[in-house]
């Protein structure tokens, strides 16, 4: 069955001189943001063959604010075409910028011929986290920005404090009222900032808006995620200068005021892509292999799923995964990048649900993060919640097919994943939430021989 996207549409159609096309109406969607369109996955099915990872998610969204800080235009390729890729897209055309296509998977990024619009269009910006990563680039390059609370995957409290003292020691005067945020500036200026809590998405933000501050800023306990060096990488390369990404502490020297040059960035292969099919390979799969992929990103992960018996290889850019006879049980602790990362558990607890014995899971980053659990009992799992962040799986059990709803972007692919190996026609609606991150996974994991359809 065909990917029913219609691409002529969008939940969001910018002004007429911002309206993109190509490459960007493939990214778009006819689809409300919610509760729209289902899966019907038919279990029990043996996977093999070939997978290919697509762009990440959390590298390609950072690139749209990133170019409102170059002056010169911004090439980017192997970019993902899903629902969180276009709507970043849509909002950077509100803001002014042009997008123009150059074939599959490249587009390139223009500057505003005009003044920038600094006010995020609360019909998007609202639904992905993501989009809070415009306000600092408005905010150093405008002196203004304004922003509804910003929304994304509900899997507990994900606070913007980090955002809003950040901007405050660099001089900004900040509003809050009902509809969001209202910040304001007639100069940033360097600051010595210490994360509370480790952070990729305010590493990202506050690097960002640092880039044109005047003065030194000094970032410490700074995530470490491959996608934050991504991203200093290309901005040193338009003309900013930043040391130290890739560690806890990173520097970097403003300009001032003075915008960057342009530039090039592929994009990343998805490292949370390629765990969750190097999830589902160790839970179904005869010899499966991921190619595109980094395997250097994820070891952590292959560490957990070698201890659970699976046998893996790996080259520099692929994987290939047998699932074991008899799958062991592990114990999980989530955590910060390099460490297992959140958003493999609700994939991973399927697993465990047909391993030999007992796993303990132990969610430390959020707490709502376990709310699908239900779910999956009542699909015949044996998993006991001990509390917010902690649950035991027993195992191996006999899941049944079930019908859900999708309630973020990880717990629908580990439902996805659930119905794979389920008895049984299951159906998982709300499946936008799915293709947000995860480019027409119907169709790729068909390849793989999944019975998986989508419909309205």
């Amino acid at each position: 069955m065909p990917h029913n996207i219609n691409f002529n549409k969008s939940y969001f159609i910018p002004p007429p001189s911002r309206i993109h096309g190509g490459f960007a109406a493939k990214m778009k969607s006819s689809m409300p943001y919610e509760k729209v369109g289902k899966f019907i996955i038919r279990g029990g099915k043996t996977l093999s063959g070939e997978i290919s990872v697509r762009g990440a998610k959390n590298h390609a969204t950072k690139m749209f604010p990133a170019a409102l800080l170059c002056k010169e235009p911004v090439l980017l390729t192997n970019v993902p075409a899903i629902e969180d890729v276009a709507r970043m897209r849509d909002l950077l055309s509100f803001i002014g910028y042009e997008t123009a296509d150059i074939k599959s998977r490249s587009l390139r990024i223009i500057p505003a011929a005009r003044s920038l619009a600094m006010e995020l269009p609360r019909s998007i910006a609202e639904r992905i986290r993501p989009s809070i990563l415009f306000a600092g680039p408005l905010l150093a390059r405008a002196g203004r920005a304004q922003f509804p609370h910003p929304g994304g995957c509900v899997i507990g409290r994900r606070p913007i404090d980090i955002f809003l003292d950040g901007w405050r020691a660099m001089g900004a005067a900040i509003r809050e009222n009902s509809a969001g945020f209202d910040i304001r500036a007639k100069e940033l200026r360097g600051i010595d900032y210490t994360f509370r809590l480790v952070s990729h998405t305010g590493t990202e933000g506050l690097m960002m808006t640092a880039v044109l501050a005047k003065g030194r800023t000094v970032l410490r306990n700074a995530a470490l995620e491959p996608e934050v060096i991504a991203l200093a990488k290309f901005l040193n390369a338009c003309g900013a200068r930043i040391q130290g990404a890739g560690t806890p502490l990173i520097t970097i020297e403003g300009t001032g005021g003075k915008l960057l040059k342009g530039g090039a960035c592929q994009i990343l292969p998805d490292r949370l892509e390629a765990g969750s099919f190097a999830i589902l390979a160790a839970l179904l799969g005869k010899s499966v292999k991921i190619t595109h992929c980094d395997p250097s990103h994820i070891e952590v992960l292959l560490s957990h799923l070698r201890s659970t018996g699976a046998r893996i290889e790996q080259g520099a850019n692929w994987l290939s995964i047998t699932r074991a006879a008899k799958l062991l049980p592990v114990n999980v602790r989530t955590h910060e990048y390099p460490g297992f990362a959140t958003d493999y558990q609700a994939p991973f607890i399927i697993l465990l649900t047909q391993a030999h014995g007992q796993s303990m899971v132990f969610e430390t980053l959020f707490e709502g993060r376990l709310a699908y659990l239900e779910d999956l009992n009542r699909m015949g799992a044996r998993i006991i919640q001990c509390d917010l962040h902690r649950a035991i799986v027993s195992g191996p059990a006999t899941l049944r097919s079930r019908n859900f709803e999708s309630p973020d972007l990880r717990a629908g692919m580990a439902f996805v994943i659930a119905a794979l190996a389920a008895r049984g026609t299951s159906r998982i609606s709300n499946v936008y939430q799915i293709d947000r991150g995860y480019e027409k996974l119907d169709e790729r994991l068909r390849i793989l021989g999944a019975d998986i359809q989508r419909v309205d």
